[in-house]
Formats: C-alpha cells, structure tokens, sequence
C-alpha cells in the first residue's frame, strides 16, 4: 500500500497535528518503510493459529482464571521508589524518548 504525502496530511489532521510542509516530506517516505514492514504481515501462514479473542475462547465463552482476585496492599511511594535507579521529587525519572 503506497503511502503518499497526502495520506500524511491526513494523517496529521486526524491526530490534530501541526506539521510543515517539510515534515511532511520527511515523513512520508519513513511511515511507507514501515507500513512495507509491517506488511509483510501478510505473507505468514496462520491457517494452525488458533485466533486470539482476548480472554474469550473461540465460543465466545469466559477463559477459566487461573487465579482469584484479591484486593492486596500496594507498595506505597516510598517503598516503591526506594529501588528506582533514578528517582526525583517522588517519581520515577526515566530517559526522554522523543
């Protein structure tokens, strides 16, 4: 599926992005890689894979747990952060990724 600079614009419009012209540009060839990636999704035998209906069988029945659920304490702030390599302010401080 050919990904245009157009699909791009929609793209952004749907998500409520403010993208240049350039951005564009720059975009479009890399979400077309990835959409080739992905497709090649496609091309996996899955005939033996039994479908996946989250949690639910094929009959659309309720999976049997595999145990009750039980209301537990949690950790707490302190406790929890006590281990973080990197805590700052009462919170988990991580890498940016963007």
């Amino acid at each position: 599926m050919p990904i245009n600079e157009s699909d791009i614009e929609k793209i952004a419009q749907l998500a409520h992005l403010e993208i240049s012209r350039e951005e564009v540009k720059v975009f479009a060839p890399q979400i077309a890689e990835i959409v080739t990636y992905v497709e090649q999704l496609n091309e996996v035998d899955t005939r033996s894979i039994e479908p996946a209906l989250g949690g639910l069988t094929p009959e659309g029945e309720l999976t049997a747990s595999t145990r009750d659920d039980v209301v537990a304490p949690s950790l707490g702030q302190r406790l929890a952060l006590e281990e973080a390599p990197d805590a700052a302010a009462g919170h988990f401080r991580v890498p940016k990724i963007l």
